[in-house]
C-alpha cells in the first residue's frame, strides 16, 4: 500500500459488538469484550502502516440510556482491560487519548481513563483515541458556551481549539461496521471532508483485511474539497 495514499487519521464506529454476541446465543457483554480485543489488534495494525491518529466510538452520549446491567459490563471492561492494554500500545511507542464528559462515568472509571492520557509518551508515533461518553453535538455545545464565556468573537481556528480534538487533525476517513449508514453524533464538525466508508461487518469480524480494503478504497479516491478539478 502507497505510505503516501494513507489516511492520517482514521475513525471507527465500532458496531455490531453486541449483535455479534446475540447472534451466537451470547450475552451482549462477551460482544463488547470481543470489540475491545479486535479493536487494540486493529490499532496496532493502524500503526504498523504508518496511520498517526485512530478515534474509535466506545461509548456515546446515547448509549448511557442502554439497560445498567450492559453498561456495567462495559465499565467492568475498562476496569479489567483497559490499563493492561494501553500499557502494551506504550511499549509501541502510542499515546492515548480520551474525548467526551467523563464526569457522567463512575470514578474510577474515569480515573482509568484519565491516567491512561495523562501516563502516555511523548512525541508518540501513533494516538489512539476513545470517544467516551462523547456525542458531536454536545461537544459543539460546550464549546459555544466557552466561546460566550470569552466574550469575543471566534474564528474557525479558535473555534476549534475549544473542541474536545484540539491540536488533532480532522479525519480523512471514517468507518463504520455493522451495516448502518449514518454518523450516529461521531465527530460531525470534524468530519465535514471526511471520505465514508461503510462495512456489513459486524465489528468483532472486521479483520485487518477489511481494514486495509477500506484503506484501499479511500486510496482510490479523489479529493478534491470543494474545488473545482484542474
Amino acid at each position: 500500500m502507497d505510505v503516501n495514499k494513507l489516511p492520517v487519521h482514521v475513525g471507527i464506529i465500532m458496531d455490531g459488538n453486541g449483535r455479534w454476541a446475540q447472534r451466537r446465543l451470547m450475552p451482549r457483554s462477551v460482544g463488547h469484550n470481543a470489540g475491545m480485543n479486535r479493536m487494540i489488534g486493529l490499532a496496532s495494525h493502524a500503526k504498523e502502516l504508518g496511520i498517526r491518529y485512530m478515534t474509535v466510538y466506545a461509548l456515546s452520549t446515547e448509549n448511557l440510556s442502554r439497560p445498567q446491567e450492559e453498561l456495567d459490563a462495559l465499565f467492568n471492561l475498562f476496569r479489567k482491560y483497559f490499563t493492561r492494554n494501553v500499557k502494551k500500545l506504550y511499549r509501541q511507542q502510542a499515546a492515548v487519548k480520551v474525548i467526551g464528559d467523563l464526569s457522567a462515568l463512575p470514578q474510577d472509571v474515569e480515573k482509568l481513563l484519565s491516567d491512561g492520557e495523562k501516563n502516555s509518551p511523548e512525541n508518540p508515533q501513533f494516538t489512539l483515541i476513545f470517544a467516551v461518553n462523547y456525542g458531536s453535538r454536545p461537544e459543539i455545545l460546550r464549546a459555544v458556551n466557552r466561546a460566550v464565556e470569552q466574550g469575543e468573537p471566534l474564528d474557525k481556528e479558535g473555534f476549534e481549539k475549544l473542541l474536545y480534538t484540539s491540536g488533532i487533525p480532522d479525519p480523512d476517513l471514517i468507518i463504520r461496521t455493522g451495516g448502518e449508514v449514518r454518523l450516529s453524533n461521531f465527530l460531525t464538525y470534524q468530519a465535514a471532508y471526511a471520505e465514508l466508508y461503510f462495512c456489513d461487518a459486524l465489528f468483532p469480524e472486521f479483520t485487518d483485511r477489511k481494514f486495509d480494503k477500506a484503506l484501499e478504497n479511500y486510496a482510490s479516491r479523489h479529493r478534491r474539497f470543494g474545488k473545482i478539478e484542474e
